[in-house]
């Protein structure tokens, strides 16, 4: 990085320098990612009774945060150049940028080899909870985030190559700037992702490709089962969900039974392991408030 800094400096090129500070935010990220991991793998004690596997999630929304602002700041210095083209040295650009790609080609390969989170990676906070067999997993967010980094650092280091070229070859020293632009653009993607996903964990929204409405009615469906309400799922974290609702069962209904049976329809067709269901039997045969008998002398 030191390296590359010089030699942005040397050939007084704003992709190279936009390159280097990305792989500064990289590092912190990295750290940061560690860090969450640890605390994520930490046993449920004291008043966390789920343990802290949103360390993950909050990881992944400072990692967000900061490729969003990196990228407004390059924007507003690509803009710049574009506007007041300045002498690049297209070689130094060239060389450095080629290195830089072979670099992050190897370290991306290594973090898509991660593949996807378990709860054996510390992703699950509870034990005799794991998701169901055969669900569809995806990498943890922390993981992902750092991937967003170097994936968004290898556009940036192919995208400076094709400049330091274009200025070698045809002295075009907007090249660079427009690099630098291309680069903002791919990482406010990577950004936007990443704390859209995030953030729906943290204001726990519904597992992606869970519709709640669908479910809902697929649990009031099941046979001896007359009402479901105070549904609610969401995430704990990545490839976490959970699920809470009411079940109102038939008059005379095996309430166990039932609850049981729930269970197992949404661990098969779901993939929701972690589950409260408060089940109860219908109580149409009571008399209501309005039917009771009042007490004399009441006003």
């Amino acid at each position: 990085m030191a390296v590359e800094v010089a030699a942005g400096i040397l050939a007084s090129s704003l992709a190279l320098l936009s390159d280097a500070a990305h792989m500064l935010t990289d590092a912190l990220a990295i750290g940061l990612a560690l860090t969450a991991a640890a605390l994520a793998g930490r046993p449920a004690r004291g008043p966390f009774t789920f343990g802290l596997p949103r360390a993950e999630i909050l990881s992944a929304q400072a990692n967000g945060a900061l490729l969003f602002g990196l990228a407004l700041l390059i924007t507003y210095q690509g803009i710049d150049r574009l506007v007041s083209p300045q002498r690049v040295d297209g070689a130094t650009v060239l060389v450095v940028a080629l290195v830089g790609v072979a670099i992050n080609l190897a370290a991306a390969r290594v973090l898509a080899g991660e593949g996807p989170s378990s709860p054996a990676e510390g992703n699950a906070p509870a034990e005799g909870h794991a998701p169901a067999a055969g669900a569809p997993r995806r990498r943890s967010l922390n993981v992902e985030g750092a991937l967003a980094h170097v994936i968004s650092d290898l556009a940036a280091f192919i995208a400076t190559a094709l400049a330091g070229l274009l200025i070698l070859a045809a002295g075009w020293r907007r090249a660079d700037g427009a690099a630098a632009l291309v680069v903002a653009a791919i990482m406010l993607w990577g950004a936007w992702n990443l704390l859209r996903r995030s953030g729906r964990v943290l204001m726990e929204g519904s597992p992606e490709g869970v519709d709640p409405r669908q479910l809902g009615e697929a649990m009031a469906a099941y046979p001896g089962v007359v009402e479901v309400h105070d549904l609610h799922v969401w995430e704990l974290t990545t490839n976490f969900p959970a699920l809470s609702a009411h079940v109102v069962v038939a008059a005379g209904g095996d309430c166990h039974a039932i609850r049981a049976e729930l269970d197992q329809l949404l661990a098969a067709r779901f993939h929701i392991t972690h589950t409260t269901l408060q089940v109860e039997h219908e109580h149409s045969g009571l008399l209501s408030i309005d039917d009771a008998p009042r007490t004399r002398g009441a006003p």
